[in-house]
């Protein structure tokens, strides 16, 4: 059967896959606001689920972990596209302590930090791991102290302003802190039991 553009069903379902993909794309906006709620103030890791599994086989967040350049976020084309923290032999961190979404989007249209939050669309869930700062100060560099270092050095590497800080060299899983997951599925993040980190600190 041919659907001509006055077809009542023809209409019907053109209205009906729209109205799906508005709601699918509020859904979407929804859940990345109740996230973005649960981070906010405090530092976090995000990874997916399988990568999770590498980082408590190791004991610790790798600078380096076994992951291909073409699986990697910004390397698809090779370390050109390598993140400046990366560079550096350092862990990315989003740093949410002082973070305002609406006033940093202002000030830094281009960054790519919604990529991140909820999840990124490639994954369709995330890990986001909370770290104890108190942990991670010898390593640690704030998003300011690192814009300030990528702009001095003139650095061509990815980098989100401001909020993306860094650790320097392994993050032990003793910092973790808290671990949430996010999935389209799921919805709202699901902590971790917390007897997880303990046993996982217990072994480490």
């Amino acid at each position: 059967m041919i659907y001509q553009p006055d077809d009542e069903q023809f209409v019907g379902a053109i209205l009906e896959v729209e109205l799906q993909r508005r709601r699918e794309a509020q859904a979407e906006s929804d859940l990345a606001a109740a996230v973005l709620q649960s981070l906010c103030g405090s530092v976090w890791h995000t990874t997916n689920s399988e990568r999770f599994k590498g980082i408590l086989s190791e004991g610790a967040i790798l600078p380096e972990p076994p992951i291909s350049d073409s699986d990697r976020w910004g390397t698809g084309l090779g370390t050109i596209g390598c993140p400046y923290v990366r560079s550096l032999g350092g862990v990315s961190l989003f740093d949410s302590r002082d973070f305002d979404p609406e006033e940093y989007s202002n000030k830094y249209p281009i960054s790519t930090w919604r990529e991140f939050v909820p999840y990124r669309s490639a994954w369709g869930e995330a890990i986001w791991i909370e770290i104890d700062f108190s942990e991670v100060v010898p390593g640690f560099i704030s998003g300011r102290e690192i814009l300030d270092r990528w702009k001095a050095e003139q650095a061509a590497n990815r980098l989100m302003p401001l909020i993306e800080a860094a650790h320097i060299g392994v993050l032990p899983v003793k910092a973790f802190k808290r671990v949430l997951h996010v999935s389209k599925e799921s919805g709202p993040l699901i902590s971790l039991p917390k007897a997880l980190l303990e046993t996982i600190n217990r072994r480490t």
